[in-house]
C-alpha cells in the first residue's frame, strides 16, 4: 500500500481502490494551476520528470543502431537500441558541451556523434573519440559515459524515466493486459499518428478525459455508442478506468466494452475490440499542448475493415473536445472562476488525478 499527504487532504491508495471520505466534499484544482508560466516550469520538474513517460512503439526500434528522439519535461531524451539487442535511453546531450547526439529519429546508426563537436559514443553509451583532445591533461575517454536512463519496454510501447524515484513500471500499469483480455495489445500494429494542438492547459485535456459527466453534452455521436447508465469509474495507484458496454457500434468497433485508462499523469489507453489508441499529452506552453494519438489495430480481416470509419469518428470526437476544452481555459484564465465542486458520482477519476497532483506538488493547492 501506498500512501500520500499535502496540506489538504490525506489520500489512502490500496491497490484496487482511493479510500477517501474527502471524494462527497472535494472540489477541483483552482485556476492558478492552469495558467501562466510558474506553475508549468515546476510541473516539469515534479510530475513529468517523476513519471513514467511513452516515447516510442516497438516498430520504430526494431534493430541495432534504431533510435528515437524525445523531450521529457526539460529533458531532451534519446532512446537507441543497442548492438547486442538491449535497448537504451540516454539524455540526448553530449558530455562535451551540451550538443545533441541525435536531431531526428533514425535507423541502422553504428554509433552516436554529436552534432557540434564530433564526440562519438558507442551505442551502449561510452565514449569512443574525441576529436583533437590529445592537448588534455588527465583527459581519458574511458572515463566518460552517457548517463542512462530508466527504460521499459511493455506491449510493444517504449517507456522512459528520468529518475531513480519513479515508482516501478509493473506497480503504475499493473492489471491491465489482464482486466481487457481477450483483447491482446501485444498483438496490435501501429498504423498511424494523428496530432491536435489546443489552446488550453495540458490538464484541461487530461481533466476532461477523466469524466463522462460530459458526454451527453458535448459528444451525440459517441454517446451513442456507450450505455450512459453502465458507465464506471474505477480508482488505482496510479491509473483511473473508465468502462463502458458498447452498443449499437457493430460497424464501428463490433460487440465488447470499452476501456478507457488514464496512467498519471498524461497517458491515456483508449482500448476497444481490436484497436488500441494511445494519447500523450504534452504541455507546449502555459495554456497550449499538443495531443498525439497513436492508433494500433490488430491484424484480423473485422479489426482491418473498420480503420476507415474508426479514424473519422476518432475526429469528430476530438474536434468535439477541442471546442470544450478551449472554452474552459478561457473560463479559468477570466478571473471570475473558484474551484468548483465535484461530482461524486461521475467525476471520482478527476479528483483521483487532482490528488496525485497536489501530492506531486512541493506544498499541496488547497
Amino acid at each position: 500500500m501506498n500512501s500520500f499527504t499535502d496540506s489538504a487532504d490525506t489520500i489512502v491508495i490500496k491497490s484496487h481502490a482511493m479510500h477517501s471520505t474527502s471524494l462527497e466534499t472535494a472540489h477541483a484544482l483552482p485556476a492558478r494551476c492552469y495558467v501562466g508560466g510558474a506553475m508549468l516550469d515546476s510541473e516539469h520538474d515534479r510530475v513529468f520528470a517523476r513519471s513514467w513517460q511513452l516515447v516510442a512503439h516497438r516498430g520504430q526500434l526494431a534493430d541495432p543502431g534504431d533510435h528515437v528522439v524525445e523531450q521529457i519535461g526539460k529533458v531532451p531524451v534519446l532512446i537507441v537500441r543497442g548492438q547486442d539487442g538491449v535497448l537504451r535511453a540516454f539524455p540526448n546531450v553530449c558530455r562535451h558541451r551540451a550538443g545533441p547526439l541525435a536531431l531526428c529519429n533514425g535507423k541502422g546508426a553504428k554509433s552516436l556523434q554529436c552534432k557540434y563537436h564530433g564526440w562519438t559514443y558507442t551505442l551502449e553509451g561510452q565514449l569512443r573519440s574525441a576529436p583533437e583532445m590529445q592537448g588534455a591533461m588527465d583527459f581519458d575517454v574511458g572515463d566518460i559515459r552517457l548517463p542512462p536512463l530508466r527504460v521499459h519496454e511493455w506491449q510493444g510501447l517504449i517507456f522512459v524515466a528520468l529518475s531513480d524515484a519513479v515508482a516501478d513500471f509493473d506497480e503504475v500499469y499493473a492489471g491491465i493486459v489482464e482486466r481487457v483480455a481477450p483483447i491482446d495489445l501485444s498483438a496490435m500494429r501501429f498504423e498511424r499518428r494523428e496530432s491536435y494542438e489546443m489552446a488550453c492547459n495540458w490538464k484541461v485535456y487530461v481533466d476532461n478525459f477523466l469524466e463522462g459527466y460530459h458526454l451527453p453534452h458535448v459528444h451525440p455521436g459517441l454517446s451513442k455508442v456507450l450505455d450512459y447508465r453502465a458507465y464506471d469509474t474505477e480508482l488505482f495507484a496510479w491509473q483511473s478506468l473508465q468502462s463502458s458496454p458498447l452498443r449499437d457500434a457493430g460497424d464501428l468497433y463490433g460487440e465488447g466494452e470499452a476501456f478507457y485508462y488514464q496512467i498519471y499523469p498524461n497517458i491515456m489507453l483508449n482500448i476497444l475490440p481490436g484497436r488500441l489508441q494511445t494519447n500523450r499529452v504534452l504541455p507546449l506552453g502555459p495554456e497550449r499542448c499538443r495531443v498525439e494519438f497513436d492508433f494500433y489495430y490488430a491484424q484480423d480481416d473485422q479489426a482491418q475493415s473498420r480503420i476507415g470509419a474508426d479514424a473519422a469518428f476518432s475526429d469528430e470526437v476530438q474536434r468535439e473536445d477541442i471546442a470544450i476544452c478551449e472554452a474552459v481555459q478561457r473560463g479559468l484564465a477570466s478571473g471570475t472562476y473558484g474551484a468548483g465542486r465535484l461530482c461524486p458520482k461521475r467525476e471520482s477519476g478527476l479528483w483521483h488525478f487532482h490528488n496525485l497532483l497536489r501530492a506531486a506538488y512541493s506544498h499541496g493547492v488547497d
